[in-house]
């Protein structure tokens, strides 16, 4: 299998919808994922709502026999499934992510349902990538990781019991997807957000700098860079804020370094 991340085409803002190619579009990353066969159900359970891209993070047994196994038919999304081995490289290129949880969290992120989050989801597909997060088995996305999302989506299950097989999530999602992509039109999003590698780039830039000027410290920074996050992420940032803002922090940095030096100066005279 090989883990080179493969550019997924853009498309132009006269774009006419086309199913198929919208559906291209989108990547359904599995995170962490500890049980082969799960992949293989994955795979299965995207083929047959007309989804190929299917990227791994770190998963503990592929290539694997049971994954083959539960896949059937649908040999060829895992023959073609992309392994990372980060969430970085997973999300390259991608400009809208979908984070899938099924735990109730102490974090202020925009919760949506799978039937309110598709059609933003499709929507942002007859443009640029979008992808679809989904944690391991076991305890679900991290906060790091939902960190990495423009928003939540829960499924709505019964309170009563809430657990939910990986491959039936997944079923779940792309079909919903695949009723959104089934609308007569979509208009072309108003935005054309900036890819996950640019907007981390900067976030890490933000961080940097509000350590330096003395906003931030290192024992807070966790906390309250999710809020900055969070903020940024209902801004949805386009390339160009990107830049203007990376511009701020850097002649930010460059005051901050003179008036140090500046003060050196005094104290010596």
């Amino acid at each position: 299998m090989s883990s080179r991340i493969v550019p997924i085409a853009y498309f132009s803002v006269n774009y006419t919808l086309d199913k198929p190619d919208t559906l291209n579009n989108v990547r359904v990353v599995l995170s962490n994922t500890s049980h082969p066969g799960n992949i293989g159900a994955a795979a299965r359970a995207m083929k047959t709502m007309g989804l190929q891209n299917l990227y791994l993070i770190n998963p503990r047994r592929f290539p694997d026999q049971q994954a083959d196994a539960m896949a059937a038919s649908a040999a060829d999304v895992l023959q073609n499934a992309v392994v990372c081995g980060s969430l970085d490289e997973a999300l390259q290129g991608a400009v809208l992510v979908a984070g899938m949880s099924a735990r109730v969290r102490d974090i202020s992120q925009e919760v949506l349902t799978p039937r309110e989050a598709m059609p933003q989801m499709v929507q942002q597909a007859t443009q640029q990538p979008v992808a679809l997060l989904f944690g391991t088995e076991i305890s679900g996305l991290t906060n790091d990781e939902l960190a990495r999302c423009h928003f939540m989506v829960r499924i709505p299950v019964s309170p009563s019991y809430t657990s939910l097989n990986l491959a039936a999530a997944v079923q779940l999602i792309c079909y919903e997807l695949r009723l959104a992509a089934g609308q007569d039109e979509y208009v072309p999003p108003e935005l054309s957000p900036a890819p996950a590698e640019q907007v981390e780039r900067y976030f890490r830039h933000l961080e940097d700098t509000l350590i330096e000027i003395g906003f931030l410290r290192e024992k807070q920074s966790t906390k309250l860079m999710q809020k900055l996050r969070r903020l940024y992420a209902r801004a949805r940032l386009e390339h160009e804020e990107v830049n203007i803002l990376r511009g701020i922090l850097t002649v930010t940095t460059e005051y901050n370094t003179q008036q140090k030096l500046e003060d050196q100066k005094k104290l010596s005279e």
